[in-house]
């Protein structure tokens, strides 16, 4: 395929975009975990049902979503999707029951998967072109990390501005007002993005030709599935995403063994978001001067060396430094892998008109994380209060960095030998 290569603004979209979807279900929860079970009076546990509920309506949504990216033009979709995102956000800012909590996570699990996910990695794709996967999948991942430590900075800002008293002595009301706040000031933001994507991000007509098919065929789906790096490709994201919700406990981490109060757990979840585009800009530019699979390899074992410095109980709260240099060890391998897993689609020979399909397939199987993740965190952690129960949790990373590991290894391997031949 010889398209037109797609403007830099185009990416930035993407990036824009990218995140934003990802806020409201996600990335506030993961800043404000603390305040969140507080104000909507949940436990761990509970909390991860609601991400499951998620996982297993997004399940579906990867499956019938990814075809659906290669029959429609991506803005489209991605504009829709952001704007019945945010229409959730309206809900999730009345703090509703436990039960209309689950719904708006099935929702939101619909709405961010079935109309979004295929057609940005296939926008992605298209813009890297044969060339630059590395970069664009690791500014992609690196972008959205910035827009979604921007997003959490604001948060914070707002949050703190609106609560009157000491932080130390907020009240869960006081607590409640200041989180609706930030609720509805992101979902405006989401709203705008959506309108910004549907008006700007355009490819030309003939290059959105040359990827849009009118009919995806069963022999297609099948074609698809024949190939070695789709299934390999399963193992991987399945083993770097579940390192990817376990940054999800930072915060709490910060809370419960550092013994920060809520504003200061909060930052802790901020600083880290604003780890991932230096790391997905550094990998992307590494990853395209040599082997992107090797790369990819070594960020599992990043991951796992990361892992066994809060697993074996070395970080208490008298080792501040140390904290942060470990969640810095940990969040370059979870980053670096999650730029590069969809990069090496091309390296494994997957054809471009076809993304949408072997996205849904990979992301079948690759994102179920979502569904037991989760569930498996409060586990570990409300049956294990305090430093035990996270380092339960960061053998859980260790043990999937291990297997993540030898699938990108064998990729890799694989790959090499197809490109020499």
């Amino acid at each position: 395929m010889n398209q037109k290569k797609a403007p830099w603004y185009f990416l930035f979209l993407l990036i824009l975009a990218g995140e934003s979807v990802f806020i409201l279900p996600f990335v506030l929860a993961r800043v404000f975990r603390p305040t969140v079970l507080e104000a909507f009076s949940l436990d761990n546990l509970q909390l991860g049902i609601c991400f499951s509920i998620y996982g297993i309506v997004a399940l579906l949504s990867y499956l019938f979503g990814g075809p659906l990216a290669d029959k429609f033009p991506p803005r489209k979709l991605i504009a829709v999707a952001l704007w019945m995102t945010a229409l959730g956000g309206l809900v999730y800012a009345t703090f509703p029951s436990y039960t209309v909590l689950k719904i708006l996570y099935g929702y939101w699990g619909f709405t961010t998967i079935f109309l979004f996910w295929a057609p940005m990695i296939k926008a992605t794709r298209v813009w890297g072109g044969s060339t630059s996967q590395g970069k664009a999948f690791g500014f992609l991942d690196g972008g959205r990390g910035l827009v979604g430590a921007l997003f959490g900075a604001m948060g914070v800002f707002i949050f703190s501005l609106f609560i009157t008293s000491d932080i130390s002595e907020a009240t869960v009301p006081e607590n409640r007002a200041a989180f609706k706040q930030v609720i509805l000031v992101t979902a405006g933001i989401v709203t705008l993005v959506g309108l910004a994507v549907w008006f700007f991000m355009k490819l030309d007509r003939e290059t959105e030709q040359e990827i849009i098919l009118e009919k995806i065929t069963i022999s297609q789906i099948a074609e698809v599935l024949r190939l070695p790096s789709v299934w390999l490709l399963m193992i991987i994201i399945l083993c770097a995403y579940v390192g990817y919700k376990i940054t999800d406990v930072f915060s709490l981490y910060a809370q419960d063994v550092m013994l920060y109060d809520q504003v200061q757990s909060a930052q802790v979840g901020t600083f880290l978001l604003f780890v991932r585009p230096v790391i997905g800009v550094l990998i992307g530019i590494l990853a395209d001067r040599s082997q992107i699979t090797f790369w990819l390899v070594v960020s599992f074992i990043v991951s796992f060396l990361g892992a066994l410095l809060f697993a074996l109980g070395l970080i208490s709260n008298s080792a501040t430094v140390l904290f942060f240099i470990s969640i810095l060890v940990v969040a370059t391998g979870v980053y670096a892998a999650r730029s590069l897993y969809f990069a090496v689609m091309q390296r494994g020979q997957i054809p471009l008109v076809l993304t949408g399909t072997a996205v849904g397939l990979i992301s079948l199987i690759g994102y179920t994380p979502d569904i037991f993740a989760g569930p498996a965190m409060g586990y570990l952690l409300d049956n294990s209060p305090g430093i035990k129960g996270h380092q339960h949790v960061f053998w859980m990373l260790a043990l999937f960095s291990c297997i993540g590991g030898i699938a990108a290894w064998y990729y890799y391997r694989l790959y090499r030998q197809k490109a020499q031949q």
